[in-house]
């Protein structure tokens, strides 16, 4: 077996081994054992093990809420790696190009002033408004030229924007609970995950890893910048945008089931080159496993530190990620 085929096992190891654990975290006390026991009964459609109680704990909260996490976490992580290659920028991450602002947008629209008239979720409102905000960065870069440069600043653009409206609606139109409750999900929150949102992301995670690990040699030639990936021979317009719109579309998949969980795209993918190196087809699975078991325990701690109060996902990955991005900004700057 291949150096890279041990790693790989022991990453799924890891990550299995870490879903597990993750569930019998609780105030309800469950063993692991009863957590594998539940799942193949429900796998095989064998006769319920444990009480209703227990198997609703484990099958319809803890169970859906790991895996998206994981998820989650593994998908920022992928749309880190793709967008700091294709813009050559160590500190890009899945939120550079404003969907989760579009997305906050989008979600506040329907929660606090009821557009849809109660046909439309939380999650459908976010997810619109995340394709709204790509779709004018897209715009936008190709009304100026089309260079990534100009992309990245009519992302900020789209960005501070969409943050303005957001907070505009809420600050103007919402009760003091319905603001609580929509600024903990605006700093990430995966307590309402549920299987539906779990297929769903888990299905366009699957074809954005098929799609980038098809233009695995494409991002590497991208590494070295435009020029030298057309010398190459890459299309470079055509897999640019390509690869930009299916890490837009995974991220505004991932915010509307999860809210805005910041640092993972960015962190991660540097703790992956450590074990990985900077070859994509290497990386880009790397990445997303050390993005899936880390957001898995993060959220086991947000869950569990202050029971029965829960912390925002996304709170917990700034306080990691700010000392991480930090580092990044200086071991770039002694690198120059």
């Amino acid at each position: 077996m291949t150096r890279r085929a041990l790693w790989s096992a022991a990453g799924l190891v890891l990550l299995a081994v870490s879903i597990a654990l993750a569930i019998t975290v609780g105030p309800a006390d469950i063993a692991v054992v009863e957590v594998w026991r539940t799942v193949l009964a429900h796998l095989v459609q064998g006769e319920r093990v444990l009480s209703p109680i227990r198997d609703g704990i484990i099958w319809h909260l803890r169970l859906p809420r790991t895996l998206l996490a994981a998820v989650c976490g593994a998908g920022l992580a992928v749309c880190g790696v793709v967008l700091q290659s294709l813009l050559r920028n160590p500190l890009a991450d899945p939120f550079v190009l404003g969907v989760s602002s579009g997305a906050s947008t989008g979600a506040v629209l329907v929660v606090v002033l009821g557009v849809g008239g109660g046909a439309v979720s939380l999650s459908a409102g976010a997810f619109a408004g995340a394709v709204l905000s790509f779709g004018l960065v897209l715009t936008l870069s190709h009304a100026l030229g089309g260079q990534l440069d100009r992309v990245v600043l009519c992302g900020v653009a789209a960005m501070q924007l969409f943050s303005a409206l957001t907070s505009f609606i809420v600050l103007t139109s919402a009760d003091a609970e319905t603001t609580r409750g929509v600024l903990f999900w605006l700093l990430g929150s995966l307590s309402s995950a549920s299987w539906t949102e779990v297929a769903i992301a888990a299905a366009v995670l699957a074809v954005t890893l098929v799609v980038c690990l098809g233009h695995g040699r494409a991002l590497d030639a991208f590494a070295f910048g435009e020029d030298s990936a057309a010398a190459l021979g890459v299309p470079v317009a055509r897999v640019r945008l390509a690869l930009l719109c299916v890490t837009a579309l995974l991220t505004a998949v991932l915010v509307s089931s999860s809210g805005a969980i910041g640092f993972v795209g960015l962190v991660l993918p540097h703790a992956a080159r450590v074990f990985a190196g900077s070859g994509h087809a290497r990386l880009l699975p790397a990445s997303a496993l050390a993005g899936a078991i880390f957001l898995v325990w993060v959220d086991t701690l947000a869950r569990s530190v202050l029971q029965p109060q829960e912390i925002p996902v996304g709170v917990l990955t700034s306080l990691i990620g700010v000392p991480a991005f930090v580092l990044i900004l200086y071991r770039t700057r002694s690198r120059r």
